[in-house]
């Protein structure tokens, strides 16, 4: 039975929501929150520890509150949101090896629930129509969140070899969205005008934020080791996923992405990696029947269904000064691109 259960990231949202979501489980006895800032939620019942993961001093949290399982949710998505690229690929990459080791060392760990991210099968022009957990992750860019993934993963399999008796379960996730979800994706959707790139109609697949803490909760309470995708059901093509939202696209051309995109981030007005142009551009599908047939979840919404819940979200609120900030400076960047 899971009775110690330390969560890293909780001062990020999605970290905070898992965290309360288990502290509500009768099944588990003690959570406990780590990360290097306090959170801004509620933890409810969560007892939060200021600790950093990229120290070794995680170990001695992990023997002294006798943590016997740990969920990982602290990778950092957007340089933004860590402070520049350096210090993100040190949070996710160097972070991720500081806590398997202090895991390896620590002989009450039974349990490991890794929260990673479709984006280790990159994007691409040659992709398949669907991914497997099979296929081999693979980094189509050379910096950025996919690199980070499939890196971090590397060293999550390479903890399951030395620690065969802990049960290792990687949960590779598209990309979250909801109303109370503030990522990326949701950045560059709640703008009142979408650039897009021209001749390309993305497939996009979703998981709806509630069914990203649910299938958390499930791989933690339950012994199921492996690597499973998990997203809603079915795909949304771009343009219509512009289209239910109302919303004008504004096409560029393919060659003048990146200039555009780096124009939008150093604006600040939303995420324009190349793992992000990519994405927007090939799109990614996985395929989700192990999650269904050996984890034993089921998403309550599909991808279709995730969208309208936040599209429904966008609806209710007012144009903010904030989005029409966003609206001049693409418009600004647009007619950069063009001279």
């Amino acid at each position: 039975m899971t009775r110690v259960v330390m969560v890293t990231g909780v001062s990020r949202d999605a970290g905070a929501r898992c965290a309360r979501e288990l502290a509500a489980d009768p099944a588990i006895d003690t959570v406990i929150g780590v990360d290097v800032v306090p959170p801004r939620a509620d933890l409810g019942g969560v007892r939060f520890v200021r600790a950093d993961i990229r120290n070794p001093v995680i170990a001695k949290v992990i023997a002294g509150e006798g943590v016997d399982t740990v969920v990982h949710t602290g990778v950092v998505a957007t340089p933004g949101s860590a402070g520049g690229r350096s210090s993100m690929k040190e949070i996710n990459v160097i972070g991720t090896m500081q806590l398997l080791a202090a895991c390896q060392k620590a002989p009450g760990v039974a349990k490991l629930v890794v929260k990673s991210s479709t984006t280790v099968y990159g994007a691409g022009p040659r992709d398949p129509a669907m991914f497997t957990e099979e296929m081999a992750p693979r980094a189509i860019s050379q910096t950025g969140l996919s690199k980070d993934a499939v890196e971090v993963e590397g060293y999550v399999r390479g903890f399951a070899r030395r620690r065969p008796d802990v049960i290792v379960t990687t949960l590779r996730m598209a990309n979250w969205i909801g109303p109370q979800t503030n990522s990326p994706i949701t950045r560059y959707f709640a703008m009142p005008l979408i650039p897009t790139v021209l001749g390309y109609d993305a497939r996009l697949q979703f998981l709806h934020e509630s069914d990203g803490v649910a299938v958390i909760r499930h791989a933690t309470v339950h012994d199921i080791p492996g690597t499973f995708n998990v997203a809603g059901d079915g795909v949304l093509l771009l343009s219509q996923a512009i289209r239910r939202l109302g919303r004008p696209a504004l096409p560029f051309p393919s060659f003048t992405a990146g200039t555009t995109g780096m124009l939008v981030r150093r604006a600040r007005m939303a995420d324009f990696s190349p793992d992000q142009i990519s994405f927007l551009t090939y799109g990614r599908g996985v395929d989700t029947a192990r999650m269904r047939d050996e984890l034993g979840f089921e998403p309550s919404y599909t991808t279709a269904s995730a969208f309208a819940d936040f599209a429904t979200s966008l609806r209710t609120g007012a144009l903010t000064a904030a989005s029409r900030l966003v609206t001049g400076g693409v418009r600004r960047a647009a007619e950069t691109v063009r001279r």
